[in-house]
């Protein structure tokens, strides 16, 4: 049967779809194949040049149709030395992708019947897929500081002493959004001035519109020498909105990294939130994309291919 290699470009692709183009291991490895070797043309390690590989039946590899050497499309991928069904990869990708608001490693778990272990795994690899070294395109740029963690109503009181600021111990984290565009959320040791305005002369273009809080961190934004335009909203004063002057979008993209959090995963240890923010950031910043989201995901495995 011939495996289809594209898959539709429209917006939905439901479990259907899925079934219909990944129904066994074969299928996912042949669409891996093409993915990264089109025809099953590939460098020969021994021959030193392209050479036209055929499928080894008994092998999860190609061999060279001249000296018989072998490669295997799972080589350098998230994939590679599993032992895992490619199949239930697919489809872990698959329910990643299908869900708006996250899914736990326990439902991984529960979904492909594998062992927590392999769940989280096979969790923690995919989401390294959705992390991304994009720049902020537009020129009306929000960027505001938000805190992830626990409620200090609930802590113990040896856990609730202010280790960044603001008198909380919970994890701070940046983010500059565009106005109906792309997300970049940052954890950081802290929100000191030092630590920001980098970030923000890395990421946001030269003479941009850059919109904040009055939160003193950025008092100086108008100073860098990017030239930014800096308009200012003052939420002590309960003032969130003043014409085009507001800082929304962001704060809509924390209530869904928050919300997220606590309704999904309840919560995340600080050497692993970067990852879960990366997962979110990508899922909003493709919300308005014309190609599924699974597509997106599968062809970063070919493009982050070590």
């Amino acid at each position: 049967m011939k495996i289809p290699q594209t898959i539709p470009t429209f917006r939905r692709f439901t479990i259907n779809d899925f079934n219909e183009q990944f129904f066994d291991d074969d299928a996912c490895l042949d669409w891996l194949m093409e993915q990264r070797h089109p025809g099953d043309v590939a460098p020969c390690s021994y021959c030193k040049v392209d050479r036209k590989h055929h499928r080894v039946v008994s092998k999860k590899a190609w061999a060279c149709d001249y000296c018989g050497t072998y490669i295997s499309p799972m080589a350098g991928t998230i994939f590679e030395k599993s032992r895992t069904s490619l199949r239930l990869w697919f489809y872990a990708m698959y329910l990643m992708s299908a869900t708006r608001c996250g899914i736990s490693a326990k439902q991984i778990q529960r979904e492909c019947g594998v062992t927590y272990k392999t769940a989280w795994r096979m969790f923690k690899q995919i989401r390294t897929l959705m992390s991304e070294d994009i720049s902020l395109e537009g020129d009306h740029v929000e960027a505001d500081e938000a805190y992830i963690g626990p409620n200090p109503k609930w802590q113990h009181a040896s856990k609730r002493k202010s280790t960044v600021g603001r008198g909380t111990a919970k994890q701070p984290v940046f983010g500059m959004v565009e106005r109906k565009g792309r997300v970049i959320v940052r954890v950081v040791p802290n929100v000191k001035e030092s630590t920001i305005l980098p970030i923000m002369a890395e990421k946001i273009l030269p003479a941009s519109n850059v919109f904040t809080d009055s939160y003193t961190t950025y008092d100086n934004v108008s100073k860098m020498p990017q030239g930014y335009v800096h308009q200012r909203i003052n939420h002590s004063e309960k003032v969130y909105v003043m014409g085009d002057v507001h800082t929304q979008t962001i704060e809509g993209f924390w209530s869904l990294l928050k919300r997220g959090i606590s309704g999904v995963y309840h919560s995340v240890g600080k050497e692993y939130l970067q990852s879960y923010c990366d997962e979110y950031a990508y899922r909003y910043n493709r919300r308005a994309a014309n190609e599924p989201m699974f597509t997106s995901l599968l062809s970063q495995v070919v493009s982050k291919v070590v």
